[in-house]
């Protein structure tokens, strides 16, 4: 189903008018740069600091779980290198297929957006994630399991990040800190 899936993106979506536009948002979620820079924007401002560290440690928890973890221990190839006549529009990627990373970061950063920020900038946030998530499909560089994977282990390491600041919260009221 997989194979279907991307051929059929391949042989009826893809098209010169939206392949640039697709690479571009693919990029956005390059090494997480977009959503660590929105981090770091938030964390300048007192009022979104909080937000700001905990969207660093969502990307950090995805990056642990998906990129050094998952990626090594299932070890799964890419899809070009096993669909017969697939052809990805960008570099090949160097690493392994799932999950993927791209959308696990994205959707790390933008579930805690989505939970900690008013709507009209979480709901954007989790547009945007999607996005990125559906281009990795679009540009044949991931198997649609590797991307509902990335969603799910997203928004965990988003809920986990949450959770450990709360923690944090929670000992320092208790301690005085």
């Amino acid at each position: 189903m997989d194979a279907d899936i991307l051929l059929f993106l391949q042989n009826t979506v893809r098209n010169p008018v939206l392949t640039p536009l697709v690479k571009e948002i693919t990029a956005l979620g390059n090494g997480a740069v977009f959503w660590v820079l929105v981090s770091i924007v938030m964390i300048v401002s007192a009022k979104t600091r909080k937000i700001g560290i905990t969207s660093i440690l969502a990307l950090l928890v995805s990056l642990l779980i998906n990129n050094i973890i998952l990626k090594n221990l299932v070890a799964r190839v890419r899809p070009y290198e096993v669909i017969e006549g697939l052809v990805p529009l960008i570099r090949k990627p160097w690493d392994y297929s799932f999950p993927s990373g791209h959308t696990g970061s994205s959707f790390a950063s933008a579930w805690v957006l989505y939970r900690r920020l008013p709507k009209r900038f979480g709901i954007p946030a989790l547009v945007l994630a999607g996005l990125i998530g559906l281009s990795r499909l679009y540009l044949g560089v991931h198997y649609p399991t590797d991307v509902l994977f990335g969603v799910v282990s997203g928004i965990g390491s988003g809920c986990i990040a949450m959770l450990l600041v709360q923690v944090i919260i929670d000992k320092r009221a208790k301690s005085g800190v």
